[in-house]
Parts: structure tokens; sequence; C-alpha cells
């Protein structure tokens, strides 16, 4: 073959490090073509592969997040623990949305079976987001995960308010990547590179062509990304979108994407640590709006998907926070508590998606509260499931939700950011007020007040329930184990941060 035609490989290309990425990929691939082979029946098959695929993934990332950190690709991908963790989380939340999907695929009469490898595939973008530190490859990763999502909105096309979803959500993210490209070029112009590395250099330069480039760049990017993670003035398409898209996928949306998104601001924010001044103020307001707005406008939901969408908006504002807070003070915040809160987050939220699944029988779904009225005198476990779920979303004592906003809380206040740590403290109290109508809804009104039957719990569903439920208190039992994983070489030190969240202390 002529040299011209010869490419040279990457002497950094490390395909163990890129396996769990390319594990998810593969098995969203063999899962489209047992579709293809067995089209209109049984999903069994297809479930199976993507489960053994995301188990893999999930082994080869946990492992290597006790490894050190390795550049790939001339610095385009970065594995790192904060990496190898999100990639772990990115997994859990399509794992547990995948295992309850099938009997609600069922029940809603939309047995697609391209689901599970769309599923995988925005997966894999979320994986990509997580370990990028390359521009392009970010958004790549983002994109991936966002094409998948929209079409995985509108699945139910029987539904007008499945498509509206799909549609609103398609045009305003749309118009967010648009501003996120654009800052994208404006990156480029000020460095000439398209890593993240060379954003400190330039910054630092003092050549004030480039800092303004960049100014207007990461302005452009930070409105992208806001979309993307549901903060306040970006946040009007949740609702919507969380109320029209199937119950499976809204949960995968709201943990999954939530974690990916979340990962890429670190990622940008990260490579902007010497910008700090310049965009920890605008973030502080949009910090404090999206915790004010979230919480306040959950206050007046009748349907439980709506009002699950405004906690997903205030918890991206405690998500904030705790971005802010890590770069506000590096050497006293690590990435522990961050990391900590997503998986929190996973498991406390897709639990309650799985039990508010149960509303759909018999080809329709009723989303509204009092579907789930009786649900205790019908499914005991799923209520309970329900409830433990609520009081974690809340933080009270006992839960995973409480080590995690009691970290947020702490970070805060070590980083000089008070303010914060005082509106966290204040909307969580206010969050008591509609969380409770969902544990009302479910334990207090009688069967007799449910406007349609309940489903039964499924194997798939109830298993899990009972994960989400086992990880929200594992991660409060285990809190100290599971952040010096998470956090293992972090300035601040993992194991003050455990001394200080312990049940015990």
């Amino acid at each position: 073959m002529p040299d011209r035609f010869r490419f040279p490989i990457p002497q950094d290309l490390d395909w163990l490090a890129l396996s769990p990425i390319i594990v998810v990929v593969v098995a969203g691939i063999v899962a489209l073509a047992l579709e293809m082979l067995r089209p209109k029946r049984s999903n069994a098959a297809i479930v199976g592969v993507t489960v053994v695929g995301l188990l893999a993934a999930g082994v080869l990332a946990a492992v290597q997040a006790g490894e050190p950190a390795k550049e790939i690709l001339a610095g385009t991908f970065l594995r790192d623990r904060f990496g190898s963790v999100v990639q772990v989380l990115m997994v859990a939340a399509c794992l547990l949305s995948v295992l309850f999907s099938e009997g609600y695929l069922r029940e809603k009469r939309i047995l697609f079976g391209e689901s599970y490898p769309l599923m995988l595939w925005a997966t894999a973008g979320g994986m990509v987001m997580a370990t990028s530190r390359n521009l392009v490859t970010l958004f790549v990763g983002l994109e991936l995960l966002s094409v998948a999502l929209y079409v995985l909105a509108g699945l139910s096309r029987r539904e007008a308010k499945s498509e509206e979803s799909a549609l609103k959500y398609f045009l305003l993210g749309a118009f967010a990547s648009a501003f996120l490209l654009y800052g994208i070029a404006l990156f480029y112009g000020a460095t000439g590179s398209l890593h993240l590395g060379r954003v400190a250099e330039v910054w630092t330069s003092g050549f004030e062509v480039g800092r303004s480039l960049l100014g207007v760049g990461l302005a452009l990017i930070l409105v992208g990304l806001s979309f993307k993670s549901a903060f306040v003035p970006f946040h009007q398409w949740t609702p919507d979108v969380y109320q029209g898209a199937p119950t499976n996928i809204t949960a995968f949306m709201a943990a999954g994407s939530k974690v990916a998104a979340v990962a890429m601001l670190y990622r940008v924010l990260d490579a902007c640590q010497p910008m700090v001044g310049l965009w920890l103020p605008p973030l502080f307001w949009v910090a404090i709006l999206t915790m004010v707005v979230g919480n306040l406008a959950a206050l007046v939901q009748k349907d439980a998907k709506r009002l699950m969408a405004y906690s997903s908006i205030s918890h991206a504002g405690y998500l904030l926070v705790a971005l802010l807070a890590r770069f506000k003070a590096p050497e006293a915040v690590s990435d522990a508590t961050l990391l900590y809160y997503l998986a929190s987050y996973n498991f406390m939220t897709v639990g309650a998606f799985a039990v508010i699944a149960l509303a759909a029988r018999g080809g329709r779904e009723s989303t509204g509260l009092s579907a789930l009225n009786g649900l205790w005198q019908r499914s005991p476990f799923a209520a309970s499931v329900l409830l433990l779920c609520v009081w974690s979303l809340i933080g009270v004592p006992g839960a995973s939700g409480f080590v995690g906003k009691l970290l947020i809380f702490r970070d805060a206040l070590a980083a000089g950011l008070a303010p914060l740590a005082i509106v966290l403290a204040v909307a969580s109290v206010v969050s008591v007020a509609y969380y409770l109508a969902l544990v009302k809804a479910a334990w207090v009104a009688d069967e007799a007040e449910a406007d349609q039957p309940i489903a039964p719990l499924r194997t798939g569903a109830g298993l899990a329930a009972a994960i989400c439920a086992a990880g929200v208190i594992g991660l409060f039992l285990f809190v100290g184990p599971v952040l010096g994983w998470m956090g293992g070489s972090s300035s601040s030190g993992a194991e003050s941060v455990a001394q200080a969240a312990s049940p015990r202390g």
C-alpha cells in the first residue's frame, strides 16, 4: 500500500482505557441487530444484551477508577478518577432505567426494541463527556447523548404530549447547541487549539484579545451547558419534556443526562480555573435562582412527573453549589462531594420514577398525583420505596440525601460561599411541602380515590426499586468508604470529608 494511504496509529492509544465506552457502543450495535432480526417480538434477548453490556462496562470503569490518571490520544481523553466514577454513575442510571423499562413499555403498548440501543448510545455519549478534554469530542459526546434522547422522548408515538416533548426538546436543544458551538469557535480563535489545557496558558499570558475571546466564548458555552443541566433561566423545557416522555426515559433523562451535563461543566470549569473571578459571580446567582425557582414552582404541581421535573431543577442548583465550592477553594474541597451527591441523586430519582411508572396500565398512563392514591394498599413495597426516596430527596437523616446536602453545605462554608449554603438549607425546608404531596398520595389517600388502577409490580421494576432503596441506605451507612473511593487523591483528603459526614459523627 502506498505511504500516502497509510494512517499512523497514535502512540498513546490505550484500548483498555477506552474499553468502558467501547463495550457500551458495541452492546448497542448488537442490541439493534437483534431488533432487526426479531422485529415486533419479545425484547428479552435485547434486554439481556443491554444489561450484560452495561454490567461489563461498569466493572471496567470501576476498576479504572483506582488507576493513575492518564491522557490518551494526544490529550483528547483523560482517564482519571473523576471520569471513571462518572462513567460508573452513567452506567448505573441506564441500567436501573432499563430494568423497569420492559414492564412499563408493555403496559404502555410501545414495545419498541430500538429504545434499548438508543439508551446505550446516549450512555456512551455521556461517558465520552466525562473523560474528554477536547472541545470537539466533548461536543460529539453531548450530541450523541442529546440526539438519542430526542428520539426516546417521542417514543410514545400515539400520544400528542410525547411528540410535543420530543419536538420541544429538539428545538431548544439545537438552539443551545448553537450557543455551545459558537463558544467553542471563540475558544479556538483565542487559543489556536481545541484542547482545554490551552485555556489557562492563554488567559495568564496577558494577551487582551485572547482574554476577551475566552470570556465571550465561555459565556456562550455556559449558556449551552446551562440548558443541558436545567439551570434557571434555561430550564423551561424540563417540566414539559419530563411529563410528555415515557416515564422510563424520563428517569434516565433526569439521572443520566444530569450526571453527564454536570461532568461536562466540571471539565470546562476545571480548564477555566484561572478565570474563576470572571465566571463565579454570575454562576453564584444562577445557583440561587435555580434552587429558589425549582422549589417554589414545584409547590403548585399536581402532576407527579412535573413535580419531579421541578425537583430535578432544584437539585441542579444544589449540584451547582457543589461545583462552585470545588473550584472556589480547590485546596479545601474535593471532587468527592459532587460525585457522592450525583450517586445519591441517581438512586433516589430513578427509584421514585420506577414507582411512578406503575401508573401505566392497559395502554394508558395517568401521571397525576391521584394516580398513586392507595398505593400502600396495592403494593406496600413500592410505596415504601417511594417514601424512602422522598425521604432522601428532602435530606432527612437516615438516607444518602442527608449526607450529600450536609457535605455540600460544609463545602460551601469552607469555600466562603455562606449565602449559597443558607439558600440551600432554606430551599430544602421548602421542598418538604411538595415532596409530602407524593407521600400523601401514596400513603394517605384511599385506593377508591385513584383515577385508574396501578399496574402490578413486575420483576424488573421490583428489582430496580430494591436496588435504588439499597443504594440510598448503603450510601448513608458506608459514606466513608464511598467517599474514599470517589475522592481518593484529592487535596482535602477523603478521610476528613468522611469523618464530617459519618452517620456516627
